[in-house]
């Protein structure tokens, strides 16, 4: 909404078209790689996506349910059933802050790394042949 905003006056050309909907192409394409991949190790892609938001969480090694939900764009109690899943699973573990005893850690135990690391290596592998097919459209607003 926000791009529709900034661009009420703009009249988009049959060229902004084809390059929005190549974006689209391609970043789907590669969510269905990743879904794939995700599934070919025996998780969810979100499973995927929880774990590699855990390890790629700015500054710590932990992230919170809440930061993980705006992460992954989903409802907190959604996110508190995909934590308890993957935990049963032995992928992560939760610990309550020493800090603030109200806020959950979620930690990532080692067969959470180590399938973490196989699907981080096929997707850097698949983002490389993707390089310069993967562009943000040049749309004039």
């Amino acid at each position: 909404m926000r791009e529709l905003a900034r661009g009420a006056n703009h009249k988009l050309t049959k060229n902004d078209f084809e390059q929005l909907s190549e974006f689209r192409f391609q970043m789907r394409r590669f969510e269905r790689f990743s879904e794939n991949a995700a599934h070919e190790e025996g998780i969810t892609p979100l499973q995927y996506l929880l774990l590699l938001h855990i390890r790629g969480f700015p500054d710590r090694d932990w992230a919170s349910v809440g930061e993980l939900a705006e992460r992954l764009q989903a409802q907190h109690h959604g996110v508190v059933a995909l934590v308890s899943r993957c935990e049963t699973l032995g992928f992560v573990r939760r610990q309550v802050s020493e800090t603030d005893r109200r806020q959950v850690e979620v930690h990532l135990e080692k067969p959470g790394n180590e399938i973490l690391d196989k699907l981080a290596q096929m997707h850097r592998t698949e983002l490389q042949l993707l390089q310069g097919a993967f562009q943000v459209p040049q749309i004039k607003y």
